[in-house]
């Protein structure tokens, strides 16, 4: 259809020429050779705009390259005109030949631009109206610019973009695609304020970490809406709007990203094949879209959780059509199921996230938290072993640091499982450990976002309580680094300084728009918990920093009867004797100190046993338990 009106806006482009040339009065002799030159010009335009196909293009997002190729189209049909001009009957005068091109070259660009001006214009005015979202965006780079683009273009996002603000002061009046720059980051609360402004998106990292909390801090003050390029943003993807997100915790650690080597991981992964215990969790799915991402050759991803692990198996098939996925439902206690699967695929690499990691629940499951976290860390290995793979990688946590819960004893425990193993295993076996992960399931930041959606409290365990914080990206990305290097046994990932829940519980709070409509209240530290973590025990602070925020140590050697206690946790885990259990737990791991027994953990975790609570203290109506460390909660009023 396009190419007809190719040739007939030849067709009229001629005609018009004629009558320009000769000032309305075009000869009898041109007159009758016309619809021989229509001919002629309608079949050169036709074929020059198949050959550039000017028939297969979607104007409506058209660009500059496109504008040229339309105007080359153009120049090639005037030259074949020409050129086949002697076969009209007296010729065709050069100067109507130059008048067509013009007139025709305009025509294209009316027929094709026409309607995206069109779009543009009337997107414009629906932006422009009373209820407009008047948006402006940080960045003085490449990111700012195609987020601009974008958003012109964009059909769904009804943000009317009154301009641009940098961090370089030179740039302020000039334009940036096509938008003004308005000011630098320093005057935004008065370019907020002059401009009506009700949303501003950060297209790109602007300075530090601590520059970006600023600009998050002032958004806050000035009560408009924020949104940010996620930290994850793939640079070798193009940035549209769709990517933006709303501002989450992560983005306020007082500490720049960790920049990873990317081909360093690269090297370590491409080619090979991996198996992933837990891969249908928070960091078990993460190391897997890792390992995809950089070229693992096949993915054997292990789980119980058969529904993650099926979605998280499809989200990795879609992006990553190449790669081989294999999806095994299996538990990581059943030793024969394991040993089956490392026979059946032959894993390079295995990495072990599959573990019971909720500290309130382990106090009340001993013997659930040693059948899974050791037992099952210690099939994970001898899996590993037994295929011969080269490289055991085991996912451990800073609460196996002078542990004081439960779960953290348990995974001490397997941090000496793997060390023992690799005394003796072909196997390179190393543990990897670092703290919170931001964002992962049943952590804080869920939590808070639901607390703070349904209008609060917020709950805090201890004002002073503080926790190391990465985000998932950064705590996978290293742990392939350090996994895999070959660095030693305990590789720690260096967290930057700890961070005070209560800091982060009302960042979100401000963040939500709700400061000083929303309360965080203490409910004092659960049993298990501490009221601050550690990466190192003093036997493990000669440690040496071998990669950026890597550091290696040489943990103290398991006992010599590591086999005796195993067999004995083991025996106690299947009868249940869970207080026979937690001595061996103290026997294995001198520095487990427990914070408080089961029978205080289910007073405070049952209705019946918070009433109490209530009614031994004289207390009525609604509580707040305050308090922490080894004392008896104290309940009160709000």
């Amino acid at each position: 259809m396009i190419l007809l009106a190719d040739g007939a806006v030849a067709v009229l482009a001629l005609r018009l020429a004629l009558e320009v040339r000769f000032e309305g009065r075009v000869p009898d002799a041109y007159l009758a050779s016309l619809p021989r030159a229509a001919l002629i010009v309608a079949g050169c335009r036709v074929l020059c705009s198949r050959a550039a196909s000017l028939d297969r293009w979607t104007f409506r997002l058209a660009g500059m390259s496109d504008a040229l190729r339309v105007s080359f189209a153009a120049l090639a049909g005037t030259g074949l005109f020409a050129a086949a001009a002697p076969l009209v009957p007296g010729g065709v005068p050069r100067s109507v030949i130059v008048l067509e091109f013009f007139l025709t070259t305009s025509a294209y660009g009316a027929l094709r631009f026409g309607p995206r001006a069109l779009l543009r214009w009337s997107k414009r005015l629906a932006r422009s109206g009373p209820g407009a979202d008047r948006t402006v965006i940080i960045g003085d780079g490449s990111a700012a610019e195609l987020l601009g683009r974008d958003l012109e273009r964009s059909t769904t996002a009804l943000h009317q973009v009154v301009g641009v603000v940098c961090s370089d002061r030179l740039l302020v009046g000039s334009r940036l695609a096509g938008l003004p720059v308005l000011g630098v980051i320093g005057e935004l609360p008065a370019l907020i304020a002059r401009h009506r402004v009700s949303t501003v998106l950060l297209a790109e990292r602007c300075g530090s970490g601590e520059d970006v909390r600023r600009i998050i801090e002032t958004c806050a003050a000035c009560r408009v809406r924020f949104k940010i390029v996620p930290a994850s943003f793939d640079q070798s993807v193009r940035l549209s709007a769709s990517m933006l997100a709303d501002v989450s915790p992560a983005d306020l650690l007082p500490r720049d990203s960790v920049a990873f080597d990317e081909e360093a991981i690269r090297a370590l992964v491409a080619d090979r094949r991996a198996l992933v215990t837990g891969a249908g969790g928070t960091i078990g799915g993460e190391l897997c879209a890792q390992l995809a991402r950089f070229g693992a050759r096949q993915l054997v991803m292990v789980d119980m959780n058969e529904n993650e692990l099926y979605l998280g198996s499809r989200r990795l098939a879609a992006r990553h059509p190449e790669l081989e996925i294999r999806t095994e439902v299996a538990d990581v206690r059943d030793a024969d199921a394991l040993l089956r699967l490392g026979e059946r695929y032959r894993p390079q690499d295995v990495f072990h996230a599959a573990a019971h990691k909720h500290v309130p629940l382990m106090e009340l499951a001993p013997d659930e938290a040693v059948k899974n976290n050791v037992f099952g860390t210690l099939n994970a290995a001898r899996m590993a072993d037994g295929c011969g793979a080269e490289r055991f990688v085991l996912i451990s946590t800073d609460k196996a640091v002078k542990p004081t819960s439960v779960m953290g004893a348990t995974k001490r425990v397997a941090e000496l499982v793997v060390r023992d193993l690799g005394r003796s295993s072909r196997t390179r076996v190393t543990a990897v450990r670092f703290g919170n992960v931001l964002g992962s399931a049943g952590s804080v930041v869920p939590i808070f976002k639901e607390q703070i959606a349904r209008g609060g409290p917020v709950t805090v365990t201890h004002a002073e309580c503080t926790r190391y914080f990465m985000t998932i990206s950064e705590a996978v990305g290293l742990t392939l680094l350090a996994g895999l290097g070959g660095y030693g046994d305990l590789c720690v990932l260096d967290m930057g300084e700890p961070i005070r829940i209560a800091d982060l519980a009302r960042y979100m709070i401000t963040l939500a728009g709700r400061a000083g409509e929303v309360e965080v209240t203490y409910t004092g530290l659960r049993p298990g918990e501490k009221l601050h973590e550690e990466l190192l025990t003093e036997d493990e602070e000669r440690s040496e920093r071998v990669r950026n925020r890597i550091h290696v140590t040489e943990s103290p050697a398991p006992p010599p009867d590591l086999a005796h206690w195993l067999g004995e946790l083991k025996r106690l885990a299947e009868v249940g004797d869970r207080n026979t259990l937690l001595a061996v737990l103290r026997a294995l791991v001198p520095t487990y100190r427990p914070s408080r027994n089961v029978a205080e953990l289910e007073l405070l975790t049952t209705p019946a046993g918070r009433a109490a609570a209530r009614r031994t203290s004289g207390v009525r109506g609604p509580a707040v338990v305050v308090g922490g460390g080894a004392e008896a909660p104290r309940v009160l009023t709000d």
